[in-house]
């Protein structure tokens, strides 16, 4: 095996064990023609929607577009948005049997979520609704342009933030206790002018 094919396995893996959490990262878990066909297939196939918050009376558009996919009854609620599951497609289900060979996992539901362009993002937040259980453990998969994932402590501002530029074709698994501690959010990057599709495989209790 050649250095090159090496470095782009779908095993390399960057491990992180920060205080109160535990995240791995696989750059090129997909590869970059397995990626390129599943972006296409996600922006041209998905039914995505426009959901909106309500803030001080009024309500807002979400700065990104959604879908949800799940086992039967597998809804989901986050921000006071409810969601009910679309059927699983083949892709969908292809995508989720890779990622869950890997960790040894089963997931049942899914977050979709479109960033069109770098004006697109998702504030601070952490996985934790009460659907999700106590050991939450999140899959989330990356294709297309290439967006910073941050992540702080929650109650100790004196440990580092950390910064993970998600690759075409990435997985990261964030793994328990790291939702009770950690807050993620995509930020907004104005240099960005192509999409990014990300997936969020869950398991709902």
């Amino acid at each position: 095996m050649s250095s090159l094919n090496l470095f782009n396995s779908p095993d390399e893996c960057i491990h992180y064990k920060p205080l109160d959490g535990k995240f791995d990262y696989y750059p090129h878990f997909f590869s970059i023609e397995e990626s390129d066909i599943y972006l296409k297939y996600l922006l041209n196939n998905i039914l995505w929607k426009q959901d909106y918050i309500k803030m001080y009376g009024k309500e807002h558009p979400i700065p990104r577009l959604t879908s949800w996919f799940g086992d039967e009854g597998k809804g989901y609620t986050y921000s006071g948005i409810e969601m009910k599951p679309n059927n699983w497609t083949k892709e969908l289900l292809s995508i989720k049997s890779k990622i869950e060979e890997k960790v040894e996992i089963t997931f049942n539901s899914l977050l979709l979520n479109l960033y069109k362009d770098g004006n697109h993002n998702v504030a601070w937040h952490s996985d934790d609704e009460k659907e999700l259980g106590d050991n939450i453990v999140i899959a989330s998969v990356s294709f297309g342009s290439i967006r910073d994932f941050q992540l702080k402590h929650k109650y100790d501002s004196s440990i580092e933030k950390i910064n993970i530029p998600l690759d075409n074709g990435s997985l990261l698994l964030m793994f328990p206790p790291t939702q009770a501690h950690w807050l993620h959010q995509i930020p907004k990057r104005k240099k960005v002018t192509t999409p990014r599709v990300n997936l969020t495989f869950r398991k709902i209790i």
